[in-house]
């Protein structure tokens, strides 16, 4: 118990010295030992890996699970799950949780009606997206989040823990520095005006006292001069970080990459899918939508990089298409019961033959298509007049 006592004495006086000694120097009443340039530099370097990797680091976080509650409640799984050393369970994204919806929604409509069958079809493909989506994010979570979690929760409080035992150090350089240039100056002081009547002259009192101090002085500086070198190479660590870090980000790029292209095949064959499977029942909604989407072979002018201005793109061929040029008539085309859809007219449009029609700019028409119609042209109205459009003169809306 003594012991103890005097241990706590102890560092109740050293953390009151550090105290006064940190007061005065911010105050501008006492010195302070710099650091040598390199050492500031590596230390400036440092603090600045750490900001910005913590600011990735969450940020990614918020990528991968954008929702703020879904992500607490996985942080607080995920911690029992450590605690009780088990393996944390694979959770099913949202992905999946709508295709299965979409499949048990199925079964109660009939999954032998057309739309019970496209929610069976849309639903698996929902899971697949899903399942490429849990692998991203196990795959990113390994590669990308796991190093820079283990820098910031482990090299990073060694590295903090190594500058507070440094300043410490520096500290109580600084407080020996200060107590010998005292000595000296109070020594200076009494053999300037000795005292002969003590029995025990001052200065060697003063003497004693002041080569006490340079003891300590030294012992400081050693133990300052060891820190400083043990920081300084945790500090150079900071370059093997970031080749680490370098790596691990090329690993989620290359996963990030993966991921999108597998979940463009998926839209892909759920497109094709569906046009072959509802192709007859809903033609209007599949082909405009794949005449806007870039699919089709027609020159546009955002697909090509120009800028709408005051002249139009180039006339679109017409279809050397049999079923178009001999067996559709406009005035027998009618406006089918879905799939009809607004349009915005860019550009005058003059039409090359009784089958088509003349456009003006920012007008607004209806426009739709039918099988067999190329997909660079639908059918536009506007009042009782009827006549197919060019897609790359229009806007769609709605």
């Amino acid at each position: 118990m003594d012991f103890n006592v005097k241990k706590l004495a102890s560092d109740a006086g050293v953390f009151f010295t550090r105290a006064v000694q940190y007061t005065e120097e911010k105050l501008g009443q006492a010195e302070k030992t710099e650091l040598d340039a390199h050492l500031e530099n590596l230390i400036a370097r440092a603090d600045c890996t750490k900001n910005w990797t913590e600011k990735i680091f969450r940020q990614t976080e918020v990528l991968l699970q954008p929702n703020p509650i879904d992500q607490t409640g996985a942080r607080i799984e995920e911690f029992f799950y450590e605690k009780l050393d088990k393996k944390i369970p694979s959770r099913i994204t949202n992905a999946e949780l709508l295709g299965q919806y979409m499949q048990d929604a199925a079964k109660d409509f009939g999954p032998g009606s057309p739309y019970g069958s496209t929610l069976i079809t849309v639903g698996e493909y929902q899971k697949r997206l899903g399942g490429s989506e849990r692998e991203f994010l196990q795959t990113s979570a390994i590669n990308f989040l796991t190093p820079l979690r283990n820098f910031l929760e482990g090299d990073w409080k060694t590295i903090s823990r190594e500058r507070r035992l440094l300043e410490n150090r520096r500290l109580d350089l600084d407080v020996c520095k200060a107590r010998l240039k005292k000595a000296k100056l109070a020594e200076a002081k009494a053999a300037a005006a000795p005292d002969f009547q003590e029995t025990r002259p001052r200065n060697y009192v003063l003497s004693a006292s002041a080569s006490a101090a340079e003891h300590e002085l030294r012992v400081a500086q050693t133990e300052f001069d060891r820190q400083a070198e043990v920081t300084r190479l945790l500090l150079e660590g900071i370059s093997s970080t970031h080749v680490n870090h370098l790596r691990c980000l090329h690993e989620f790029v290359e996963a990030q990459a993966a991921y999108y292209a597998q979940c463009h095949r998926h839209m892909q064959d759920l497109q094709k899918e569906l046009s072959s499977a509802n192709g007859d029942t809903f033609p209007n909604a599949f082909a405009v939508n794949a005449s806007t989407s870039g699919v089709s072979a027609g020159p546009s002018p955002l697909s090509t990089g120009t800028q709408p201005g005051p002249s139009s793109p180039s006339r679109p061929p017409n279809p050397p298409n049999a079923l178009e040029s001999n067996t559709l008539k406009i005035e027998e085309v009618k406006p089918p019961a879905t799939g009809t859809r607004k349009a915005k007219v860019l550009y005058d449009y003059d039409a090359a033959d009784t089958s088509e029609l003349s456009l003006l700019a920012d007008e607004l028409i209806t426009v739709y298509t039918v099988p067999g119609m190329d997909p660079d042209w639908l059918i536009g109205e506007r009042g009782n007049q009827k006549g197919k459009v060019p897609v790359t003169y229009l806007e769609l809306l709605s």
